[in-house]
C-alpha cells in the first residue's frame, strides 16, 4: 500500500480529512501525498494538517506525479479540473514521473456520474466515492462504485483507503445519489435533531452546556447500539418503551409531528438534488 503516490486535485476539508486518515492509519506516508488547490490559503492549511505532504504546482503536476488521484472539488468546478488533467502542454515542465502514466481516478464530486467522468478525463479507470464529513474524525460513512475500466484490485484499494476513515461499502452507481441524500447530507439532519433535543432539555430547565452534551451523547450511544447489536432500531426502541411510560408519551408527540415522513422527505430531496447537480 505504501508504494502508492496519492494526489489530490482540490485540498479542502474533505481532502484534508481523507489524507490525514490515510496517514494516521499507516496506509501511506505523508511524503507520498501531494495536493494542489488554486486557493493558496486552502493549500497551506492542507500541508499544515498533513505534515510532510508535498505542495503541487498545478493539477497537471498532480497528474504527472501520482498513481492514485482524488478529484476533491465541487461538481461545478470539475469540468475545468478534468480539462487540466487531460492537457499535455505543461507535462515536460513539471518534473514528470513515470507513476503518472495510467492513474486511478477517484471522484468525490457529488452527483457526477461515471460516464461524465470517463468522457471528461479520457480514462475508464475511475471510481466514484460518496464520503461524508465525519471522515474528519475517522467516523465517516462512504459508498463507492467502480467503472468498467477499474479492476477488482482498484476496488480493494479504495475500500481499504476509505475504511481508514470510517465505514465503506461498495454499491451500484445508480444508488450513489441516494447515498448522497442519506449519509452525505445526513450529518446535517442529525445535527438538527441534536440541536432540537438540546433545546428540549433547556426548555425543561437543563443548563445549555449540559443539555447539548446529553443530546449528542444520547445520539452517539443510540447509533452505537444499532451498529454493535445488529438489531433493528424498532426492536431497540421497544426495549426503551414501557407501557404507559415517559418514552411512549414522547414517541406519540414525534409521530403526531410526522417526524418519520419529514426525515424520509429530507433524504429524498437531498438525493434528487444530487441528481440535478450531476446533469
Amino acid at each position: 500500500m505504501s508504494s502508492h503516490r496519492i494526489g489530490f486535485c482540490g485540498a479542502g476539508q474533505m481532502a484534508r480529512a481523507l489524507a490525514s486518515g490515510f496517514v494516521r492509519a499507516g496506509l501511506v506516508p505523508p511524503e507520498q501525498i501531494l495536493a494542489f488547490d488554486p486557493i493558496p490559503a486552502v493549500l497551506a492549511t492542507f500541508c499544515e494538517q498533513v505534515r510532510g505532504a508535498i505542495t503541487a504546482k498545478s493539477n497537471q503536476h498532480v497528474r504527472n506525479s501520482s498513481d492514485v488521484i482524488f478529484l476533491a472539488v465541487k461538481p461545478q468546478n470539475l469540468p475545468a479540473v478534468m480539462q487540466d488533467l487531460r492537457s499535455q502542454e505543461t507535462r515536460s515542465q513539471e518534473n514528470r514521473s513515470d507513476v503518472g502514466g495510467n492513474p486511478l481516478f477517484i471522484s468525490i464530486a457529488a452527483g457526477v456520474p461515471l460516464a461524465s467522468l470517463e468522457n471528461g478525463l479520457g480514462s475508464s479507470r475511475i471510481i466514484r466515492v460518496m464520503p461524508n464529513t465525519p471522515c474528519l474524525i475517522g467516523l465517516g460513512a462512504s459508498c463507492f462504485s467502480l467503472s468498467k475500466g477499474a479492476s477488482r484490485e482498484d476496488g480493494e484499494l479504495v475500500g481499504k483507503l476509505m475504511q481508514s476513515v470510517g465505514l465503506a461499502e461498495r454499491v451500484e452507481e445508480k444508488l450513489l445519489d441516494a447515498v448522497t441524500g442519506l449519509s452525505g447530507s445526513g450529518p446535517a439532519f442529525v445535527y438538527l435533531v441534536i440541536e432540537a433535543l438540546s433545546d428540549g432539555g433547556v426548555r425543561m430547565g437543563i443548563p445549555r452546556d449540559v443539555s447539548l452534551k446529553l443530546a449528542a451523547q444520547t445520539c452517539l450511544g443510540a447509533a452505537q447500539m444499532v451498529l454493535q447489536s445488529g438489531e433493528h432500531p424498532a426492536v431497540l426502541k421497544d426495549r426503551v418503551t414501557s407501557p404507559g411510560g415517559t418514552t411512549i408519551a414522547g414517541l406519540q408527540s414525534l409521530e403526531q409531528a410526522a417526524i418519520r415522513g419529514a426525515l424520509i422527505s429530507a433524504v429524498e430531496s437531498a438525493a434528487r438534488r444530487a441528481t440535478e447537480l450531476g446533469k
